[in-house]
């Protein structure tokens, strides 16, 4: 899905467009509060710490469930994730097994999230906390699911992209937004904004009155690997949220892009569509490169053909995440 450019306007001037779909996103903010409103949700014996948004789209979520898988395991806590799977044909409650699944079954997001640790598939998330629990999850990372009532949260953490920000303010379909920023940030007991330290000013400067909670930044860093991104060509390719942040990134890094292609979120990489991108990438004497999360759609046939750019998150100061840990996993 491509979001429209009015989305990212600033609040204070939305444009026509923004301002004619406004009463249908007061009526898609209804939905969600009254969907919220059905209840605390279910305690299923374990914390359960929610990584999620206010914005539709990427945001940041799946490096910051991959963090936090690393920072319980370091504890000794066997964490679980468990999501429901975006375009996964699984209903659940199922665990993934990155040898034996596929992206079209999973989404890409757990199945990447597998190689990290114990992933659920899950349409009934209620469902997968219980299995998990069931197998020795210790604690629960629901991954996605702010704006899901059926689990009680002990810990709810709320992503956004310091460069977007929460784009106009409006709701969908008038802006990104599932729920007003004030409200979604009153159930919140943390707010991550990941980005450059110039998209976090500008983050701060523009969103800062609404941040009554203690407030995260960081940057996605790209993994050393021990390639060299200088003096190669590449074509680049990215079906993630924000595409242009992934080719940003691979020119911080002093790689040539010949081109550029900017998917849909969640495209499939269907065995057409990487054999046109691979006779493109030929005739420009070019590398095909992608994300992580791009990479675990790949068919098997390109999968060596393909280098893959990982990147993880790093905090620019983690003690109150360290805090929140600390309260519900004591030493």
């Amino acid at each position: 899905m491509r979001t429209p450019a009015f989305w990212s306007r600033p609040p204070g001037a939305p444009g026509l467009a923004a301002r004619a779909l406004t009463p249908l996103g007061w009526v898609y903010a209804a939905g969600t509060a009254r969907r919220l409103a059905r209840g605390t949700g279910e305690a299923p014996g374990v914390p359960v710490i929610c990584v999620g948004n206010i914005n539709a789209g990427g945001t940041g979520k799946t490096p910051t469930t991959i963090d936090l898988m690393m920072r319980l395991s370091a504890r000794g806590i066997a964490a679980h994730v468990v999501t429901r799977g975006h375009g996964g044909s699984l209903d659940g409650p199922v665990r993934v097994e990155e040898r034996r699944h596929t992206a079209a079954e999973t989404g890409d997001e757990p199945l990447l999230l597998s190689a990290f640790g114990p992933v659920w598939v899950a349409k009934d998330r209620r469902a997968g906390a219980q299995a998990a629990v069931a197998a020795g999850a210790r604690a629960i990372l629901l991954d996605d699911g702010f704006q899901d009532p059926s689990l009680a949260k002990d810990l709810s953490l709320v992503v956004v992209d310091a460069t977007v920000g929460f784009g106009n303010g409006r709701c969908i379909p008038a802006g990104p937004l599932r729920e007003p920023v004030a409200t979604g940030l009153a159930r919140a007991d943390l707010l991550l904004s990941v980005g450059p330290p110039q998209a976090q000013a500008a983050f701060a400067d523009r969103w800062g009155r609404l941040l009554g909670l203690p407030h995260l930044s960081g940057q996605l860093s790209p993994l050393e690997t021990g390639m060299d991104w200088q003096g190669t060509r590449f074509l680049a390719f990215a079906g993630i949220g924000h595409p242009s942040k992934f080719f940003a990134t691979l020119r911080g890094l002093g790689a040539e892009l010949a081109e550029t292609r900017a998917l849909s979120d969640h495209q499939p990489l269907t065995p057409a569509l990487m054999a046109r991108l691979e006779r493109d990438a030929a005739a420009a004497r070019a590398q095909l490169v992608t994300t992580e999360k791009d990479a675990v759609r790949l068919p098997a046939a390109f999968r060596s053909k393909v280098i893959t750019l990982p990147v993880r998150l790093a905090l620019d100061d983690p003690a109150p995440l360290d805090r929140e840990l600390d309260r519900l996993f004591p030493k």
